[in-house]
C-alpha cells in the first residue's frame, strides 16, 4: 500500500499537480477513483482527502462520474457540460491539490491550491476549446474518440499518481507543452470557421439583384 501522507514534499506536490490537472478534464472520475483507492486500501489517503473514501461521498461521486461519462459523449451536450463546469472544476482542482498538503503549513497549502487551480483551468479550457471545435464536425465518431481518450488519459494519470507520482508530474509537463502548441492552432481554426459562418450568413442576407 502506498502512503500518500508519508511521501516527501516533491512527491506530494506531484500528486497535487496531478489531481488538479485531471480535475479540469474529469472531476468526478478523479473524486471517485481516488476515493475507491482509499476505500479499498490501495493508497493511504492524507487526512484532507480521506473523506473521498466515505461511502456516501463515493456514491455521489460515482453517480456523477456515470452521468458525466455519457454526457461527455453527446455532441453539443458535452460543450454545455463544459461551460457549466467552468465554475466547478477549477475551484475543485484547487481544493483537491491543497488537501494533499493538508498537514503542511498554510503557505504550502495555498501554493498547492494555486498550482492545482491553475492546472485545472488550463486543462479545462484546452479540453473545452478542443471539444467545441470537434463538435463542428457533423459526425459523432471524432467526439466519441476524443471523450474515450480523455477517460483513458485521466485513469492512466491517476494510476501513475498512486504508484509513481513523479512520473505523473512528468507526463503533466509534457501535456502542458502539447497544450501550448495546440491551443493557438485551435484558436486560429475556430476563428477561420467563425469567419466562414459569418460570411455565409452575410451572403444569405444580401438582396438578390434583379
Amino acid at each position: 500500500m502506498d502512503a500518500w501522507n508519508h511521501l516527501d514534499t516533491w512527491q506530494l506536490v506531484a500528486i497535487a499537480a496531478t489531481l488538479g490537472f485531471a480535475s479540469g478534464i474529469r472531476l468526478y472520475a478523479v473524486l471517485f477513483i481516488v476515493g475507491l483507492a482509499g476505500y479499498f486500501g490501495f493508497v493511504d489517503l492524507p487526512p484532507g482527502l480521506a473523506v473521498l473514501a466515505h461511502p456516501l461521498v463515493l456514491g455521489a461521486s460515482g453517480f456523477m462520474c456515470f452521468v458525466e461519462f455519457f454526457a461527455d459523449k453527446i455532441p453539443g451536450v458535452d460543450s454545455l457540460w463544459d461551460i457549466v463546469h467552468t465554475l466547478i472544476r477549477i475551484p475543485a482542482g484547487a481544493a483537491l491539490a491543497a488537501s494533499v498538503l493538508g498537514d503542511s503549513s498554510s503557505a504550502a497549502m495555498l501554493a498547492a491550491a494555486i498550482l492545482g487551480g491553475t492546472l485545472a483551468a488550463g486543462s479545462h479550457f484546452t479540453k473545452a476549446g478542443t471539444r467545441a471545435l470537434i463538435n463542428t464536425s457533423p459526425e459523432p465518431f471524432s467526439n466519441w474518440a476524443a471523450s474515450l481518450g480523455e477517460d483513458v488519459a485521466v485513469g492512466g494519470l491517476l494510476w501513475l499518481a498512486i504508484v509513481h507520482p513523479l512520473a505523473a508530474a512528468a507526463v503533466i509537463v509534457l501535456a502542458i507543452l502539447f497544450a501550448i502548441w495546440l491551443v493557438p492552432k485551435v484558436w486560429r481554426t475556430g476563428k477561420r470557421f467563425a469567419g466562414r459562418i459569418s460570411g455565409t450568413f452575410s451572403a444569405a442576407k444580401r438582396p438578390v439583384q434583379p
